[in-house]
C-alpha cells in the first residue's frame, strides 16, 4: 500500500515557525497544501489504485480529493488511521459537519465525535496501526490501496519520519517497525 501524509494545513505552517501549538482544531490545507495535494495526483498517476482510504480530519480528506477525482474512486473513511491525539489540530470535527463539507464522502459509519477525548500514548497508536496493518493484510489487493493520514500514523506504520506531502510503500504483510522513536533526543514533542 502507499500512505500519503496529508498537504501542510495550517496548523503545520504556525507549528513549525513557532514550535508551539496555535489552537487550531482540525485546520484546513494551506495554498502550500493543497499544491502538495494536487502533486500527489501526479507523482502517483502511474500506481495502480482500487481504494483510497483517508482519515476524517479534513486536511486528509482535502488530500485524498483531488486523486479520489481524478482516479474516480470514492474515499472510504476510516478513523483507525487519524493522527495521535495530542495538539489541537487532532480535534476533529463532528461527522455532521464533515458530510456537510464533504457531501461526496459517505461518513455513515463513523460516530460524531469520533476523535478521543484525551492525549493517546505512543502504544495507542502502534495498536492502531497494527490492527489497521492485519485489516489491510487480509486484502487480496492491498497493494492497490492509497492511505491518506498523518505523521504520527505513517511513523507507526514504518518507523519514518514523513513531511507533508510525502509518501512511502508499506507492506501490510511484513513485519512492524522494531522500535518507533517518537521524541528525537533533545527535542521537544514535534509534529513538522
Amino acid at each position: 500500500m502507499i500512505l500519503l501524509r496529508h498537504g501542510q494545513s495550517e496548523f503545520n505552517l504556525h507549528f513549525t515557525a513557532t514550535k508551539r501549538d496555535p489552537g487550531i482544531p482540525d485546520p484546513r490545507l494551506t495554498p502550500l497544501g493543497q499544491e502538495q495535494a494536487e502533486a500527489a495526483v501526479l507523482a502517483l498517476a502511474e500506481m495502480p489504485l482500487r481504494r483510497i482510504i483517508a482519515s476524517p480530519y479534513t486536511r486528509a480528506l482535502q488530500t485524498a480529493a483531488p486523486i479520489a477525482r481524478q482516479r474516480g474512486l470514492p474515499i472510504l473513511v476510516n478513523p483507525l488511521v487519524r493522527e495521535r491525539y495530542a495538539f489541537s489540530c487532532d480535534v476533529g470535527s463532528p461527522r455532521m459537519e464533515l458530510a456537510i463539507a464533504f457531501p461526496e464522502v459517505d461518513f455513515a459509519h463513523i460516530e460524531e465525535v469520533w476523535w478521543p477525548a484525551i492525549e493517546e500514548p505512543d502504544q495507542g497508536i502502534e495498536q492502531r496501526a497494527a490492527l489497521f496493518r492485519a485489516e489491510l493484510a487480509a486484502l487480496p489487493d492491498w497493494e492497490e490501496t492509497l492511505v491518506v493520514s498523518h505523521w504520527g500514523f505513517i511513523l507507526a506504520m514504518t518507523g519514518e519520519r514523513v513531511m507533508n506531502g510525502e509518501w512511502r510503500r508499506c507492506d501490510p504483510t511484513g513485519p512492524a517497525p522494531e522500535a518507533i522513536q517518537w521524541r528525537l533526543p533533545h527535542a521537544s514533542a514535534v509534529k513538522p
